[in-house]
């Protein structure tokens, strides 16, 4: 069960030996750079001040139950000391574009600059800064008390019911089946096996360009992540493809649920496999100089892939062999029953048939699960489900068969199929925030409760808990770190523009690159992680803040918190929040660039 090992408290949860937090880790980078650079910071406390500041933090860290005690005090001293790299005048900027002028070697000196933030990084990462992140936590994008949810809702398949991977090479194989015996493609398409790990959820595809990428929340495409097939594009074609830019403009972009005029987005697990047969097509029509038509060969494979789905093809791998497929069911089971034990209501809705699902929860949760669920409904048609009203509800019976009886109540037991949203509220009563309803697909399970209907809702994102396993490793937060810093210097350091300085900021900027792709390739070789570009959020994590109240891998993480917990969203600070960034503390200096120049302006 994903609750050993953990704890629920009131201040968090915490992994045990993680230490004492990103904020501790912060707190110790801010303290570090301010005594080391005590001029670039105004307002610096005396040292017994700060020493006494220090005993404090480490009284409250400890007193609030942290297993781990904050950074050792070596390293706190060490920080008092004179650095040994080279420093400016102390009458000159550090960043002083006059400093050529005074006859400074201006090479040798950002050198200087460059190798003092390195070490300085470094000896601010202590021991045990790494696996910090819980991946069984549940995150916050904005305040919820569970205390006042009175009734869950979920989504069935990934949000009750998660699938191992295998799933996804039966989806391909049997889709590009369908592709050659029915739509008579090309024999020799059998050679293409599924990928695990090519494509990553929340893509874009451009059907005229043939073009899967990922997108950010500015609607610019990352470099390096555009494919046509199986093969990259080079950014120099990207650019040209879009008349000269990296932007994707509004209009051509996906509508509210993620399709547009010539731009789709690919927003459920169930579209990995998708976007694959998709790309090993395209691969194999180029390979062999074949020409095809953009829009036919994308309507084939989604009409190939919708086959596998409507036809039943899917769920009867699922039943037949129920331990291969279904992951964690024990812990579905936890969960319901618990929430049930605190008098929780409690409902199932979703597009799957009823005979499925029956099997699926029989087999995770007992044959009596139904006793758990005052409300089922099936095969939902959503998102329509939730902005239509023209679908009345239809019971069926224990066999599954449909009634035609008129539905004026929502009874506990019974089983129901289509209806819509605006009927069931209207004949259960449940409104607002004492809803919270989890799904998978941002779109069709998400964005029409907490926008249009006022519920809270839970994003199921079994992608985080591989993805915060590699931000827990010392590879990334070294090189994260340091690719941070280095920015800020650059930042800062742009102002030398003599030929020698330029070619130093040049290899400055080839070094930046070259870690962005690391860290990149950590998660997906072709396309990265799912929630962040180099530096801006994805689309995908876009529509993760804006259409969830919190997130987690699974609802197994609910284990982990008592049902009366309070979700609080840590205050991410706006840019102009901010004096104390990592790059601004690692370049010593939170002034602004050619600050002393523009005062004249004012």
């Amino acid at each position: 069960m994903a609750s050993v090992g953990f704890k629920a408290a009131g201040s968090g949860i915490w992994k045990k030996g993680s230490g004492a937090g990103l904020q501790m880790a912060t707190a110790a980078v801010s303290s570090h750079t301010a005594r080391s650079k005590g001029s670039s910071c105004p307002g610096g406390s005396s040292g017994e001040d700060r020493r006494a500041e220090c005993s404090q933090h480490r009284a409250q860290h400890q007193s609030a139950g942290h297993s781990q005690p904050l950074p050792a005090t070596g390293r706190a001293r060490r920080a008092t000391e004179p650095s040994p790299a080279v420093a400016a005048p102390a009458n000159l900027p550090v960043s002083s574009p006059s400093a050529s002028a005074e006859g400074i070697d201006t090479k040798a000196y950002l050198w200087a600059r460059y190798h003092e933030m390195k070490k300085l990084v470094y000896d601010l990462l202590p021991p045990g800064i790494c696996n910090l992140l819980n991946p069984a936590a549940i995150y916050a994008n904005n305040e919820i008390s569970l205390g006042d949810v009175e009734i869950y809702g979920f989504d069935y398949d990934y949000t009750l019911a998660l699938y191992s991977n295998l799933l996804h090479s039966m989806i391909f194989n049997s889709a590009r089946d369908i592709l050659i015996e029915q739509y008579k493609y090309p024999e020799g398409l059998r050679k293409y096996e599924y990928i695990p790990g090519f494509a990553i959820r929340g893509l874009h595809y451009d059907v005229q360009k043939s073009l899967l990428m990922k997108i950010d929340a500015f609607h610019y495409v990352q470099l390096g992540t555009a494919y046509r097939g199986l093969k990259p594009v080079s950014d120099e074609e990207v650019i040209e493809l879009y008349g000269g830019t990296q932007h994707i403009p509004l209009y051509q972009m996906s509508d509210f649920y993620g399709k547009g005029p010539s731009i789709k987005q690919f927003m459920d697990i169930f579209s990995l496999p998708e976007m694959t047969l998709l790309s090993s097509v395209i691969d194999y029509f180029i390979m062999n100089n074949i020409e095809f038509d953009q829009v036919h060969l994308y309507k084939d494979i989604t009409d190939a892939i919708k086959d596998v789905h409507v036809k039943g093809m899917m769920y009867k791998w699922i039943e037949k062999d129920m331990e291969k497929y279904i992951l964690h069911g024990d812990e579905t089971y936890a969960v319901l029953n618990r929430l049930v034990s605190h008098n929780k209501k409690l409902f199932l809705i979703t597009n799957s048939p009823f005979s499925f699902v029956d099997k699926g929860m029989k087999h995770m949760v007992g044959k009596n699960w139904r006793d758990l669920f005052d409300m089922v409904i099936v095969q939902a048609d959503k998102p329509n489900f939730f902005t239509d009203r023209r679908k009345p509800f239809r019971k069926l019976d224990e066999k599954g068969s449909l009634q035609w009886d008129k539905i004026n109540k929502l009874e506990k037991g019974k089983i129901y199929k289509q209806g819509n949203l605006f009927d069931f509220l209207r004949l259960t009563g449940w409104r607002g925030s004492k809803v919270l309803y989890f799904g998978d697909h941002l779109y069709s399970d998400l964005a029409d409760l907490m926008l249009r209907h006022g519920w809270r809702t839970g994003a199921i994102v079994p992608e985080l808990e591989t993805e915060i396993r590699i931000i827990n490793t010392e590879q990334y937060m070294h090189s994260l770190t340091w690719q941070q810093a280095l920015t800020g210097l650059l930042e800062r350091m742009q102002m030398h523009q003599d030929a020698e300085s330029k070619q130093v900021l040049l290899e400055w900027m080839k070094e930046r690159q070259e870690i962005r792709s690391l860290t990149k390739n950590l998660f997906n070789p072709q396309f990265g992680s799912i929630f962040r570009t180099f530096h801006n959020p994805t689309y995908f994590s876009r529509r993760l803040i804006r259409f969830s109240d919190i997130y987690m891998a699974s609802i197994s993480c609910l284990l982990n918190y008592d049902v009366n917990f309070t979700f609080y969203p840590r205050r991410t600070p706006l840019q102009h929040e901010a004096p104390l960034w990592m790059d601004q503390l690692c370049t010593g200096c939170m002034k602004t660039p050619f600050l002393e120049e523009m005062v004249h302006i004012r």
